[in-house]
């Protein structure tokens, strides 16, 4: 009896190591296409907060791709430079302003008026 199960048990690890190594033509598992980013981010309007949340990278085979990865924080490093370039700006142009009016003699002058009565 048990020569009879270990000479099965050798025919049939041989017919599964022949099926799978000499399979043919046929390959066992069909060939899928990488994931690729596809518009992580868009590119007609400033990134928003809900693009980032949105926002899922394709997983490479030691996780994610580099590529994508770099592209999508170069993009960010981007848009983070311009709204800080901006606020700059926007805050010079305040602070500007502000000393101006506050440097102006008289603050309830109204055109026209002589400031002296």
């Amino acid at each position: 009896m048990f020569l009879f199960l270990l000479i099965a048990m050798v025919v049939v690890v041989a017919a599964v190591t022949l099926a799978v190594v000499g399979g043919g033509d046929r390959a066992l598992l069909p060939e899928t296409t990488p994931e690729q980013l596809v518009d992580p981010l868009p590119a007609t309007r400033p990134v928003g907060r809900a693009d980032v949340d949105a926002l899922r990278l394709p997983v490479g085979l030691r996780g994610y791709r580099m590529a994508d990865v770099d592209d999508v924080l170069g993009r960010l490093g981007a848009e983070l430079a311009e709204r800080d370039a901006r606020i700059a700006e926007l805050e010079s142009a305040l602070a500007g302003a502000q000393a101006t009016a506050v440097s102006s003699p008289d603050l309830f002058k109204r055109p026209g008026e002589e400031t002296g009565r």
